[in-house]
């Protein structure tokens, strides 16, 4: 599907399918460096980038041209193109670029569909499971599952700390002035697992895991999970309980309720 004159409204279901699509198509991309040698730089940030992360934003890139002329893009790589006052898609070729090039399968391809600074659409899909969460704003949040069976995701309901499973990609992301506040989180929940990157949110989308609280995120790592999580019924802002927009910073804090939220915000921030 290509936007032109003819087609110059498409739906927002409309968009997310051709994203999924192309999502899938950057993924098996991706795949053609995953447990294979890769040459890795290190970013100014002290984070990897690969071969892989280059390669496969380039492809998404040329995707969105081709289907969305106008609109602008958001890479983790390669910057922003297009006009200001354009629909703006931000993409993360390999979130979990740590993941990817330790062999380990939870790396994922993140795709976004902004106006006004806010996420309307997104596309999680982990290419090495083969599973794909995608959302748009006012339908479900749907699962793609590796076999091909599609179904609608939901949070788990959870609404205690105390019951809750707790991810967050590491404790090490959290800096001096945050290591309190996820301390306090980590101690009050049920269950505690680390790693996982964008799939932790996934899983939270799908009822598994019922809260992440992650920093040092840029948008391109956060705004596609928006409609994922709220759409499947959950909440997640910044640790002040804003809403997340392109401008927003580094804290995201995601749950399965808004009684789980506002219990883990009143936490975080004492």
């Amino acid at each position: 599907m290509v936007i032109s004159a003819a087609n110059a409204t498409p739906s927002l279901a409309d968009m997310a399918e051709v994203a999924r699509r192309i999502a899938v198509e950057a993924g098996l991309k991706g795949l053609e460096w995953f447990r294979k040698p890769v040459a890795v730089e290190v970013k100014g940030d002290q984070s990897p980038v690969t071969e892989a992360d280059r390669a496969v934003e380039t492809l998404l890139r040329e995707r969105l041209r081709a289907a969305f002329p106008g609109h602008a893009i958001l890479g983790e790589e390669f910057g922003i193109e297009g006009a200001s006052d354009a629909p703006v898609w931000v993409v993360d070729p390999i979130d979990g670029t740590r993941s990817f090039i330790t062999g380990w399968p939870i790396w994922g391809t993140l795709m976004s569909m902004a106006l006004a600074g806010r996420s309307s659409l997104g596309v999680l899909h982990m290419p090495a499971l083969g599973e794909s969460w995608v959302a748009h704003a006012g339908g479900d949040c749907l699962f793609y599952a590796a076999d091909g069976q599609v179904s609608t995701a939901r949070t788990s309901g959870c609404t205690s700390l105390a019951e809750a499973r707790f991810y967050t990609t590491s404790p090490d992301y959290f800096n001096a002035g945050e290591q309190a506040g996820y301390e306090a989180i980590r101690s009050a929940t049920s269950v505690q697992r680390f790693g996982g990157d964008c799939y932790a949110y996934g899983m939270l989308a799908s009822g598994h895991v019922d809260l992440v609280v992650e920093s040092r995120l840029q948008p391109y790592d956060f705004l596609a999970l928006v409609p994922v999580i709220e759409q499947a019924g959950g909440v997640i802002s910044d640790w002040q309980g804003r809403p997340l927009e392109i401008g927003s910073g580094e804290q995201v804090i995601a749950a399965a309720t808004p009684a789980l939220h506002r219990e883990a915000l009143a936490l975080i921030a004492g």
